[in-house]
């Protein structure tokens, strides 16, 4: 099980409170699931390190949020680990930015906690999921909407958009340009959970308005640095050799 399955289960909390929760879950049990009191114990000199490892998926399948067992390619999982790849894309983008000092770290770093919702979400399919899981996994419509707030801000500062532009811009431009590519690819694994009502709408509504704010801020960061974006040309070479 990796830190992102549990994180996805406790959602907003487990980015906080991820680490404090998963050494007493791996301290009690030791390897293939024996307990404690039936191994040898470590002398107090020696330091018990949890195992971040269960094996409860090397035969392809994992666990919702709901207990159901699925295989590791189903749907749900798919959009799962999309969004963590997303969030990952975001992490590093967020390294650059931080170097730079530029203020709108807080909302990426804001964004990468509210893509752990996204995640226990989606890792609740309404098919299996009682009451209680939905009331605790449920994505609201504030980060949508905040989202919209921080893409009106910046958009209000830009210079019109009149042409194509090329992921370009300089490295914090770039980097943002490809979490927006990571981010549709995100919103295209959850569109067909929302249509068969394993999920919220919101989530997808998410990442539509999220990819608009990554494209946003990449031309903004571009033009914070004093970068140039590159232009999409059509390329003809036809109209090439008119002119020779």
């Amino acid at each position: 099980m990796a830190v992102w399955g549990l994180g996805s289960r406790l959602g907003l909390r487990g980015c906080f409170g991820a680490a404090r929760l998963l050494y007493p879950r791996f301290q009690s049990r030791g390897p293939q699931g024996v307990e404690d009191g039936d191994r040898p114990q470590p002398s107090s000199k020696t330091p018990r390190i949890p195992k971040i490892y269960t094996k409860t998926g090397d035969k392809g399948f994992s666990s919702t949020f709901t207990g159901e067992r699925r295989p590791k390619d189903d749907q749900v999982f798919e959009a799962v680990g999309t969004t963590d790849e997303l969030s990952s894309a975001i992490g590093f983008a967020l390294e650059l930015v931080t170097e730079k000092g530029h203020t709108f770290a807080e909302e990426l770093q804001k964004i990468q906690c509210t893509l752990q919702d996204v995640g226990s979400a989606l890792a609740t399919p309404r098919s299996s999921a009682r009451e209680a899981h939905l009331k605790y996994t449920a994505f609201k419509a504030g980060p949508i909407l905040e989202l919209e707030q921080w893409i009106d801000k910046y958009t209000s500062q830009l210079p019109p958009l009149t042409a194509f532009i090329l992921p370009s811009g300089g490295k914090i431009s770039s980097a943002l340009h490809f979490c927006r590519a990571v981010c549709r690819r995100a919103e295209r694994r959850v569109v067909p959970l929302v249509q068969m009502g394993e999920t919220d709408a919101n989530v997808a509504k998410f990442l539509n308005r999220l990819s608009d704010y990554l494209f946003t801020l990449a031309r903004y960061a571009a033009m914070k640095e004093g970068n140039q974006e590159k232009i999409y040309k059509k390329n003809d070479p036809s109209a090439e050799s008119e002119g020779l």
